[in-house]
């Protein structure tokens, strides 16, 4: 299906100007199918990724009221239960792979036979601490589901208990390595930034002020998705700082920028939705590859073309749907709840406009406010800028790639 796709999408005219018309056309083309290539890999890989040991998934709730916490945790149990060594890329590589296999055959009553067996082991690898000391827990529920595809890890849940005593101020997690490695997040009333920690090699998580994780109005919420969107921009998004810099390059006219932003914004918009939402799961090893290559093919445009091309903007709109779901591994994090949804992603991505328009209002007030005009200024700022850009690109490539 895949196959026929692809040479479909090959064959069909695409329309372009008199100017090197079957250049133009092919460059797209390539473009097009480099992306649908490795979306179609992505899809396919998640069955790759089946028996990969999963990280787990902490989530703590403080009910100041009820002076008690409850943590809830998400995890391959088979996993735990076997010995897995978390380190195995594969869980079929390990010496206990037989053990984990018939653990995931077991129907759900009897995985919880295997589990309370295990449970005093279990207990005794957390560490949970309120103010410094031990804290008790025990277990209210927990959860098995009956067996399904095999070639896909089975979810287990735990939810615990504990006390939580009157004035207490700071909360810590941790446990056993040889759990594996573990997302620890905070979660209130509302959907917030809150607190998200993964806690790798058995190590404990930073302190957690219990009285600054209350509930919190929609105006804080609102508040923190937008300063998360920009900061995902500026500081931290490199990538995506460079991307658009490429982006802002090609010409300082409003015109050429304001056609690429509009496609990018448009297209990240879409799979950030749907990406934060699951109905679109590309795994990030295909989705940062992909923006690195992103980087170098703008790049590279920039040094071969003058001026915009009619096939850029749609380039842009198609890397702008990667560039979307790498927003979205962001914001899935935070597991918002249905009724949060719509406000905390139009904020995170008011947040990510804000963050790209600042980076491009920096170019211009760099070099494009006072060289932009200059007869020299795409020789000695565009295609050296380009240059360094595409180089950048090209090693995070291979690196991502690679490793």
């Amino acid at each position: 299906m895949y196959q026929t796709a692809l040479i479909s999408l090959w064959r069909s005219p695409l329309p372009c100007r008199d100017r090197c018309p079957h250049l133009s056309g092919l460059r797209l083309k390539v473009a097009l199918l480099f992306i649908a290539l490795n979306l179609c890999l992505g899809f396919a890989g998640t069955a790759v990724r089946a028996h990969v040991f999963q990280s787990s998934e902490a989530i703590v709730f403080f009910n100041r009221d009820a002076t008690s916490f409850a943590l809830r945790l998400n995890l391959n149990l088979e996993a735990i239960l076997a010995g897995i060594d978390p380190g195995v890329t594969d869980t079929s590589d390990s010496p206990n792979a037989k053990e984990y296999d018939r653990l995931r055959r077991l129907p759900p009553e009897q995985l919880q036979k295997e589990f309370k067996a295990f449970l005093p082991e279990f207990i005794a690898g957390l560490r949970i601490e309120l103010d410094g000391e031990p804290a008790e827990v025990t277990v209210q529920t927990d959860t098995f589901r009956d067996v399904g595809d095999l070639s896909v890890a089975r979810a287990s849940s735990v939810l615990l208990n504990g006390a939580l005593p009157p004035g207490a101020k700071v909360f810590t997690f941790g446990w056993d390595g040889a759990f594996g490695t573990v997302a620890l997040r905070t979660i209130s009333a509302r959907a917030r930034s809150s607190h998200i920690e993964i806690i790798e090699n058995g190590e404990t998580s930073t302190p957690l002020v219990i009285d600054d994780l209350k509930a919190r109005s929609m105006v804080d919420m609102i508040t923190d998705f937008m300063v998360i969107g920009f900061q995902h921009i500026i500081p931290k998004g490199l990538d995506h700082i460079l991307f658009v810099l490429g982006i802002f390059l090609l010409s300082i006219k409003l015109r050429p920028i304001l056609a690429q932003v509009t496609a990018f914004t448009l297209a990240h918009t879409v799979t950030l939705g749907l990406g934060t939402l699951g109905l679109i799961d590309v795994p990030a090893l295909i989705v940062e590859p992909l923006i690195a290559a992103s980087i170098v093919y703008v790049a590279v445009e920039n040094i071969l073309h003058e001026v915009l091309s009619p096939w850029r903007p749609v380039v842009v709109f198609m890397f702008g749907l990667l560039h979307g779901l790498g927003f979205a591994g962001v914001l899935k994090q935070f597991n918002i709840p249905d009724g949060e949804f719509v406000p905390a992603l139009l904020s995170f991505n008011i947040g990510v406009e804000i963050g790209q328009l600042a980076v491009i209002a920096a170019g211009f007030l760099l070099v494009g406010l006072w060289f932009g005009n200059k007869p020299w200024y795409r020789q000695r700022v565009v295609i050296p800028g380009s240059s360094a850009i595409a180089a950048v690109g090209a090693f995070w490539f291979v690196q991502r790639v690679a490793f």
